[in-house]
């Protein structure tokens, strides 16, 4: 299979054609968007499987699927194909006026494969826009605006969503903004959430079943079953953030699944347009019944809702998922791979903890400074991760689910090499 190649570099990295393209980006590029700090990022030209390729010709293993977008990898035939087709014949549509076909085709795929009689579709651009429309379907069922989420907790930038996101750094310049309808408990304590939930009238508990930018972190068993009784109690909607755990990623179509919890809303994004913008809030028919029926203006639209090209990626990615049965493969070859990188990394005395699930690994490391210092020489050597956590210390494996079993056990040699 092209695209399964181990890396090859052959210039310094970043090599000159990414430094001067840093230069370039930074004479018309908002500073605060991307660090272009020394030494400057690589610059992508090309992807095809699990391999991209930077602007000076190296070569590198994605470990990460490009934040867990390219749950396929790049290029995959069936997508590239997919994509061409409708560009074909037609770009753009009128997604809330004069839908395109395919929008209704992707929509009941959709339905098709999630859990527990999930419907009620709102299609999206962005994990965070998932996020908002599951935040408004809320307070449209309830009433109540009131939300319990969790610290650590990433649910995106956008000001509804941003509201619930725990991290300082991302809140503090926008606080004045913000409802400050949220409030936040520890991660993992389903007393303190049962708790705030009464306390606050909330309409919303948003969790993630694993926080992803919080640093990979799982939480206790039960945790989330604990999460559905509470909702029951209480009246307010169960929304699961499935926005990076979603779409087979831990060997599951929705993460939740692994203690047989069924939300009452889900978002889901990145992996579900295999790398192009589409995303989407799906809840249990009788929660989405509460919004009104449209009259010829939606309350919660936009220009792209539904957008042709977009919604002929997500059906090609859930044709594949099913067909190849990636989901299956992404629980067994995850559990045989956190299986070797336990084994080679157990004698680290920089490494904390070795987790994960299905597809979704992380190393937790004991020093930030140094995990940075690994992420820059994994991608030096040729591989490609990030560290996530409020400090960075955690490194997140997430790859394609295509990826060979021949690259996840060079990936844990090189690992082993440079963690000791």
């Amino acid at each position: 299979m092209t695209g399964q190649e181990l890396p090859r570099i052959v210039t310094a990295v970043p090599g000159p054609r990414s430094r001067a393209l840093a230069q370039r980006l930074a004479a018309v590029e908002n500073p605060e968007v991307t660090c272009l700090a020394e030494p400057p990022p690589i610059f992508w030209s090309r992807g095809t499987g699990v391999n991209v390729l930077d602007a000076d010709g190296n070569r590198y293993v994605d470990l990460l699927a490009g934040f867990g977008a390219a749950i396929l990898g790049y290029a995959h035939p069936e997508l590239t194909a997919a994509l061409a087709a409708q560009a074909g014949e037609l770009q753009h549509a009128m997604g809330d006026v004069y839908p395109a076909v395919c929008k209704v085709e992707l929509l009941e795929a959709l339905v098709r494969v999630l859990p527990g009689g999930l419907g009620g579709v709102i299609l999206s651009s962005s994990g965070s826009d998932a996020v908002e429309s599951a935040l408004k379907t809320a307070l449209v069922a309830t009433g109540r605006p009131g939300v319990v989420a969790f610290e650590g907790a990433y649910h995106g930038l956008g000001l509804g969503a941003l509201d619930a996101t725990h991290r300082a750094e991302f809140r503090a310049p926008f606080v004045a903004r913000l409802a400050g309808h949220t409030r936040f408990v520890p991660w993992g304590d389903a007393e303190a959430a049962r708790r705030a939930a009464r306390e606050s009238d909330a309409g919303a508990i948003l969790f993630e079943p694993i926080q992803g930018r919080g640093g990979l972190v799982f939480p206790p068993t039960g945790f989330v079953a604990a999460l559905r009784e509470i909702a029951d109690e209480t009246g307010a909607l169960l929304i699961a953030d499935e926005v990076y755990t979603g779409m087979g990623r831990t060997g599951r179509w929705l993460a939740c699944e692994h203690e047989g919890v069924v939300p009452d809303v889900v978002a889901l994004g990145k992996a579900l347009g295999g790398g192009l913008p589409l995303s989407a809030c799906v809840g249990r028919p009788e929660v989405m019944q509460h919004w009104p029926a449209s009259r010829g203006e939606a309350l919660h639209t936009s220009t792209h809702l539904g957008n042709p090209v977009v919604c002929a990626a997500g059906l090609a990615v859930l044709r594949v998922l099913e067909r190849d049965s990636l989901v299956k493969r992404a629980e067994e070859v995850g559990a045989r791979w956190l299986a070797r990188l336990r084994s080679v990394l157990a004698r680290s005395p920089h490494v904390r903890e070795v987790r994960g699930r299905g597809l979704l690994l992380a190393v937790e490391l004991d020093d930030a400074s140094f995990s940075r210092a690994s992420v820059a020489r994994l991608l030096r050597a040729g591989w490609i991760t990030l560290g996530e956590g409020a400090d960075g210390r955690t490194l997140a494996l997430t790859p394609p689910l295509v990826i060979a079993e021949s690259l996840l056990d060079a990936a844990a040699e090189r690992l082993s090499e440079l963690l000791a």
